[in-house]
């Protein structure tokens, strides 16, 4: 007797913690979309890819693409063509789900897709306010191999 007694434990314990699972999740809800007229763009612009990422002044991130990403591979992740193509995603979905209309850029790196991804943040009707290069240029440098002889 003592096992029936545990056996019809068991299935309302177990009942009891399936009816309060629903009950966080349901208190828990889902954010909205947050409004953002104006934010930054970040292009990083290198040989092998061209990555892109929309965020509001604060930092946050509210879009992001990259070439890699819309089905380009190898060297084609370098051309301008995929960068503007990540440019106009990443631009699309900041002015449709953010109703961003005026962005600062600022561009990192050297390779092809800078002025493409810039042009075509303009061409999908956001203003852009301000064009800052930000690539990492070396004062001084590293040591040169095999400098120092006596």
């Amino acid at each position: 007797m003592a096992e029936d007694k545990e056996v019809k434990d068991a299935p309302i314990v177990e009942q009891a913690a399936a009816e309060e699972a629903p009950k966080a999740a349901a208190k828990r809800g889902k954010k909205g979309k947050r409004i953002v007229q104006a934010g930054e763009a970040h292009i990083q612009a290198t040989f092998n890819n061209t990555i892109i990422s929309v965020s509001d002044k604060k930092g946050e991130i509210i879009a992001a693409s990259s070439a890699g990403a819309n089905g380009f591979r190898g060297s084609k992740k370098g051309t301008a063509y995929a960068a503007q193509v990540a440019a106009e995603k990443v631009a699309e979905i900041a002015k449709r789900d953010h109703g961003m209309n005026s962005v600062d850029v600022f561009v990192k790196g050297i390779g092809l897709g800078r002025d493409s991804a810039i042009r075509a943040f303009s061409a999908m009707g956001i203003s852009i306010n301000s064009i800052t290069d930000v690539t990492p240029v070396p004062h001084g440098g590293c040591r040169p191999k095999g400098e120092r002889r006596p």
